[in-house]
């Protein structure tokens, strides 16, 4: 039997077909948003069901990490204690959610798998409440989005803002 040009454009158009009919898009898979209660795992990052999500935008201090706050001040001397800021991150986010659903918007993926999403309680962005809190840092690397409540947090001397401090990145750095 010949090929001829017919049977070519024929067979071209059943291949096309096929392919059309089969063809399953990815991104209609991806998931865009999570809804549910969540596990706090520190001050930047939840867990909903089986997916960890990491807060888009901004940075918390690490678990162990520790910053410094006045105790005491004479005159022109400020003294300052340590105390446990990743910790007070992660209960200040767990206390913010008090065991209420929280809604997720998804909008990429990590390096080390995790979501990276806009959470919200009710209609009070987490992100951005973090930030503005001084319970965490704009992670301006990656995004400037919440640059202008970290801005407010440090004139009102919110949260880490009122002592002293080594930027989560920093201290990852070193550690």
């Amino acid at each position: 039997m010949f090929f001829t040009k017919r049977k070519a454009i024929l067979l071209f158009i059943i291949s096309l077909l096929f392919f059309f009919l089969t063809y399953h898009d990815v991104k209609s898979s991806e998931i865009t948003s999570i809804s549910g209660y969540a596990k706090i795992t520190d001050g930047d990052t939840i867990k909903i069901d089986t997916f960890k999500i990491r807060l888009d935008g901004i940075d918390a201090p690490e678990k162990k990490q520790l910053c410094q706050k006045p105790y005491l001040t004479i005159i022109i001397f400020t003294f300052f204690e340590d105390y446990p800021c990743g910790l007070k991150s992660t209960e200040a986010l767990k206390k913010k959610i008090n065991n209420q659903k929280v809604t997720c918007k998804i909008s990429d993926v990590d390096y080390f798998k995790r979501l990276i999403g806009e959470c919200y309680k009710r209609k009070v962005n987490l992100n951005s409440w973090l930030v503005l809190n001084g319970h965490a840092f704009a992670f301006r690397k990656y995004s400037k989005k919440y640059v202008s409540q970290e801005l407010q947090a440090k004139e009102n001397k919110k949260g880490m803002w009122q002592g002293k401090f080594e930027y989560p990145w920093d201290y990852r750095k070193k550690n």
